[in-house]
């Protein structure tokens, strides 16, 4: 087993290193693998959306804890989900609603209640170190899930935009930059003919070199979603593009 970490504390403040050493401290050796502490701060839906691009490379029994949390020590449940062969750990905010998703029927859930797999609290501002770090620590240690608390039924609370279908047309939205400048839109991956957006023709193409220059550019990314690109360019910095912006694409 491993244990995966995605927040958006960054690195300067030593919040993750001192997680890390909470699950090393439970369960010495285990991989610690890091997936990103970029993540723009209280944005969940980017916090979401990087989860949902990346947690299927993963083996079997990975703990994968998120942490973006502007709701740290308020009502909102610490939490604990099993998802096929994964364990997601983390705030119940919506940051786990896009992988829940892709699945068929609903998570096995649990409220994290059980004092023994925390680390005493002395405030309510650091969950990740206190609550969600040592119970990533014990499902990767095989304790099972239901020892960490009591089950309760997942809902979803995310607002991710839903997509319009006009006639052979798909109406989506721009909804995350990446650090590239390429604008992610909501539209799944598929074969579209071409793509419109601010009212003009966008080229489909199937990889970023195939683009036309200097010009705005459709592809499948890497995301699972198509996103707006300019060939070695910032997309975003180029057209000054913002999020929520539709886009179209066509079907045939």
């Amino acid at each position: 087993m491993c244990v995966t970490l995605l927040t958006d504390f960054g690195t300067k403040d030593g919040f993750v290193g001192a997680m890390k050493g909470v699950i090393l401290s439970i369960n010495p050796g285990v991989p610690i693998v890091d997936i990103t502490h970029e993540v723009e701060p209280f944005n969940i839906l980017e916090g979401a959306l990087i989860l949902k691009a990346h947690y299927r490379y993963f083996p079997p029994g990975t703990v994968f804890i998120a942490v973006v949390d502007p709701g740290v020590g308020s009502e909102r449940k610490p939490i604990a989900l099993r998802l096929g062969d994964h364990f997601f750990v983390g705030p119940d905010n919506g940051i786990f609603d896009l992988v829940v998703k892709d699945f068929e029927g609903p998570p096995l859930a649990v409220v994290i209640k059980n004092k023994k797999l925390m680390l005493p609290r002395v405030n309510e501002t650091f969950h990740g170190r206190d609550i969600f770090a040592p119970a990533g620590a014990y499902l990767s240690m095989g304790v099972p899930l239901k020892d960490l608390g009591r089950e309760f039924t997942y809902e979803t609370k995310l607002r991710f935009p839903d997509l319009k279908r006009e006639g052979e047309r798909l109406i989506g939205e721009i909804v995350y930059f990446d650090r590239f400048g390429n604008a992610i839109t909501n539209i799944p991956c598929g074969d579209y003919s071409r793509g419109v957006f601010r009212g003009e023709m966008v080229k489909v193409v199937t990889y970023f070199q195939a683009g036309e220059k200097e010009r705005l550019n459709l592809t499948c990314g890497s995301f699972g979603f198509m996103e707006l690109f300019v060939p070695m360019k910032s997309a975003r910095d180029e057209l000054s593009l913002r999020l929520g912006e539709k886009v179209e694409v066509w079907l045939h």
